[in-house]
């Protein structure tokens, strides 16, 4: 009877792996990207972080002093207490909510609409019609803010949510994100909601839209950063102090406070963390919408 072999024996205690070589290169490569991601992560976030810093220093602190001090000497959260007491925030944060949500909820439904015959049906000029929207996105609001100001006055949308939310409830942005999104699933889709007697709407809203929920949720983050942090066309449109905005009302606390600002950097955070928030919560979404928006030209 032969003996094993001692050589291959996996049960043999005296045989030790075989160590790999340590990569110098790859560890110095490894170590310049992440050092590279930290600066870049420094430098988009410092400003918040100072920000914030801000927000929590007492009145006996000095905010410019020089060397700059970043951490507090004594952490208080009197600025935020003050600032909603002294500034009618929790109406401008209605009126920031309300806009936003509903210019959210019409960009995914026009937006989504304008997309489905782009992108799933065959009609003549629909490749001229799509070129003539992304256009559009060269065309810079700045330009286009006095005939729309002079438009909103005719029909009476001066200090009104209308007003505030109509010029933004669609973009060719989203038309274009959602083009791309209905393109990345199979027509059989189509075709067989057709052979059930399912119409176009039907194949819109039941079968294409929970398909590209992923894409929605991209669309509605864009959409709502952009309704949230818009200053320029409510400042132009309103001259009603209680239908103020956020960005608006934390522009007034300039005067308000004397340019006081540990109450403009509390105002500034409490309109910054309802973004921040929204994001975390869809991370995962946008991150698969973007990529899926992506796959298919």
């Amino acid at each position: 009877m032969s003996s094993p072999s001692l050589g291959t024996s996996k049960e043999n205690p005296t045989v030790l792996p075989s160590k790999r070589p340590i990569n110098m290169k790859k560890i110095a490569k490894r170590a310049l990207q992440y050092g590279t991601l930290l600066f870049v992560t420094l430098i988009m976030v410092g400003p918040f972080l100072w920000l914030l810093a801000t927000s929590l220093k007492s009145g006996s602190e000095n905010i410019f002093a020089y060397p700059p001090q970043f951490i507090p000497e004594k952490i208080t959260f009197g600025n935020y207490v003050e600032v909603m007491e002294f500034f009618p925030f929790w109406r401008y944060l209605f009126n920031s909510v309300v806009v936003s949500v509903v210019t959210v909820l019409l960009n995914i439904v026009f937006c989504s609409l304008a997309a489905y015959p782009l992108a799933r049906m065959n009609f003549r000029g629909k490749n001229i019609v799509f070129v003539l929207i992304l256009s559009t996105m060269m065309v810079p609001f700045q330009l286009l803010m006095i005939p729309i100001y002079l438009l909103a006055l005719d029909l009476g949308l001066q200090n009104t949510y209308a007003g505030l939310i109509l010029p933004h409830a669609t973009t060719a942005f989203g038309i274009f994100l959602m083009r791309q999104a209905f393109l990345t699933i199979p027509y059989e889709l189509d075709e067989s909601a057709r052979m059930d007697g399912a119409n176009a709407f039907q194949i819109w809203w039941r079968v294409l839209m929970p398909l590209v929920k992923p894409s929605l949720v991209t669309l509605a983050i864009f959409t709502f950063m952009m309704a949230w942090g818009d200053f320029l066309w409510p400042l132009i449109i309103l001259n009603d102090t209680s239908m103020y905005t956020l960005p608006l009302g934390v522009n007034t606390l300039a005067g308000s406070f004397s340019a006081n600002w540990r109450y403009i950097a509390a105002g500034s955070i409490i309109s910054i963390l309802p973004i921040i928030i929204i994001f975390a919560i869809l991370q995962r979404h946008f991150i698969a919408g973007a990529m899926k928006g992506a796959v298919k030209g």
